[in-house]
C-alpha cells in the first residue's frame, strides 16, 4: 500500500488488489494489468485527467466512506499531488505483479521515467536558447510586416 496527499491536504491510501483492478475494469474499461504488455503506462503517465479518474476508483471505498465524489476528488489533485499520487499508483500496481512480470514493470518504468526527464531537460534547453527567442522575434516582424502589407494592399484598391 502506498499513500499520497492531495491538494486538500487529504491522505489517500492507494492499494492495488484484485478488487480494486476489477472496480476499475467495471467504471473505466481500463485494465490495470494491461501495464506491463500495453500501453497503460504511457496513458496513465500522460492522461492525467485518465490518471486521476483509475485513482479515485483505486481510492473508491475510502471516498465513499469519507462522501467525496469524483468531482471533489478531481478539484482536489493538480500539481505535485498527481505526481505524488502517480508514484503511488505506479508503485503499488508494480508490487501487486509476481517477481517475473514486477521487474519488466519496473524496467518499463525507469525506461519511461528517464524518457520523460530528458525530453523536460530538451525543453528547457530549448527554452534558454537564445535561438528561440530569436526565431520568435522574427516570427512576430514577419507577422507585423506582413499584415501591415496587407492592409495597405486592400486600402489601395478601395474606391475613394
Amino acid at each position: 500500500m502506498k499513500t499520497f496527499k492531495d491538494n486538500a491536504g487529504r491522505t489517500w491510501t492507494v492499494q492495488i488488489d484484485v478488487a480494486a483492478i476489477k472496480r476499475v475494469r467495471s467504471l473505466l474499461d481500463v485494465d490495470l494489468l494491461d501495464a506491463v504488455e500495453g500501453s497503460l503506462l504511457e496513458r496513465l503517465v500522460t492522461d492525467p485527467v485518465l490518471l486521476c479518474d483509475v485513482i479515485y476508483v483505486v481510492c473508491k471505498p475510502e471516498a465513499d466512506a469519507g462522501g467525496i465524489t469524483d468531482e471533489d476528488f478531481g478539484r482536489a489533485m493538480a500539481g505535485d499531488a498527481v505526481e505524488h499520487a502517480t508514484t503511488a499508483l505506479l508503485e503499488d500496481l508494480t508490487d501487486f505483479f509476481p517477481l517475473a512480470r514486477r521487474r519488466l514493470l519496473k524496467k518499463a518504468l525507469a525506461k519511461l521515467r528517464d524518457l520523460e526527464a530528458r525530453a523536460l531537460e530538451v525543453a528547457e534547453t530549448r527554452l534558454d536558447s537564445p535561438e528561440l527567442e530569436a526565431e520568435m522575434q522574427a516570427a512576430l516582424a514577419s507577422i507585423g510586416s506582413s499584415s501591415g502589407s496587407s492592409l495597405e494592399s486592400s486600402e489601395s484598391t478601395q474606391a475613394p
